[in-house]
């Protein structure tokens, strides 16, 4: 009775967790992401494509209600006590979660994405070379402003492997020119904040003339105090991903650039090659378990035909 009971607990949980009661005869891949922003709605299309070619997956994207290391800790093993199969997650601190991942890539199949956490249990990471993708944003300085310039950087969480990487990845492009990154701001991924963060940057800084946003909300938040102050074209905006205002913004020349990622890629790729390692391939993973999707710069010359593309996947007019 007592099996039979727990049974019935693991498929409810899982119903409860997919929306589809036939999902307790299939295995469920569930996508974590660090915290609510639209920046994810390319993974969730991404994850959508690969359910179309999974049959035999229920495939589930979770948002924590907060960005929390424990909060996200806390979803993974509920996850993992519902009876998921595998798990893809963008952790919020891999270096504070190492036990807990540890926990769960020892009974999941456990792939990582955005921020990567290599010494723990996870099979592979899929996603961006994170410094690679700052040297893009250095590169866009350095283009920009020739004479140099004074920069503050905005971010939600500076311990993340992919902010402090970006963050390095733009220090090695502006060594030894006349661009000086002066500090980062953090914001926890809370979009008041980010926004305050400009506002206290514009009125206690005014030597600031550069202003790179190093999360995909943090250029919007940037477009907007600069607006707000009128300030919109007398200062440098660097961005990273797609929001549509950072798109906009290059559009109309106000913002210089944004390095975008492929999230779609991370979802779409991510949910495929977990189902091929659960059914015994692992032909896919590199030797160094690193799986790099390219970043590019998107500048006014291409971004018209990026934003169509983006907006065909996302299944947008």
């Amino acid at each position: 009775m007592k099996k039979m009971l727990t049974a019935a607990v693991v498929a409810a949980t899982l119903i409860g967790l997919t929306g589809t009661t036939q999902s307790a005869d299939k295995k469920t891949l569930a996508f974590v992401v660090n915290g609510a922003s639209d920046f994810w709605k390319a993974a969730e299309a991404g994850v959508k494509k690969a359910q179309s070619e999974l049959p035999n997956y229920t495939l589930t994207f979770k948002y924590p209600e907060q960005s929390s290391a424990a909060i996200q800790t806390r979803m993974m093993d509920d996850l993992v006590a519902a009876g998921v199969a595998g798990i893809l997650v963008s952790p919020v601190d891999p270096k504070t979660m190492g036990d807990a991942l540890n926990r769960v890539g020892g009974q999941v199949a456990l792939f990582t994405t955005d921020s990567d956490a290599p010494s723990s249990k996870r099979v592979v990471y899929i996603g961006s070379s994170n410094v690679e993708a700052g040297k893009q944003a250095g590169q866009l300085m350095v283009k920009a402003m020739p004479n140099g310039g004074k920069c503050m950087g905005f971010v939600g969480l500076p311990g993340a492997d992919n902010a402090r990487e970006r963050i390095d990845g733009v220090k090695e492009v502006i060594k030894g020119t006349k661009i000086e990154l002066v500090d980062v701001r953090a914001d926890d991924i809370d979009q008041t904040r980010a926004k305050r963060n400009v506002e206290d940057t514009i009125t206690a800084h005014p030597e600031i003339n550069c202003m790179v946003g190093f999360y995909s909300y943090n250029t919007p938040r940037i477009y907007e105090a600069l607006k707000e102050a009128g300030k919109i074209g007398k200062v440098t905006i660097i961005g990273f991903d797609e929001d549509a205002i950072t798109l906009g913004g290059v559009k109309e020349g106000t913002i210089v650039g944004t390095v975008v990622q492929q999230p779609y890629e991370w979802g779409y790729q991510g949910m495929k090659d977990m189902a091929k390692f659960l059914e015994g391939d692992k032909s896919f993973v590199p030797a160094n378990k690193l799986i790099i999707i390219p970043t590019k710069i998107i500048e006014k010359d291409n971004v018209d035909s990026f934003w169509a593309e983006l907006k065909a996947r996302q299944g947008k007019k």
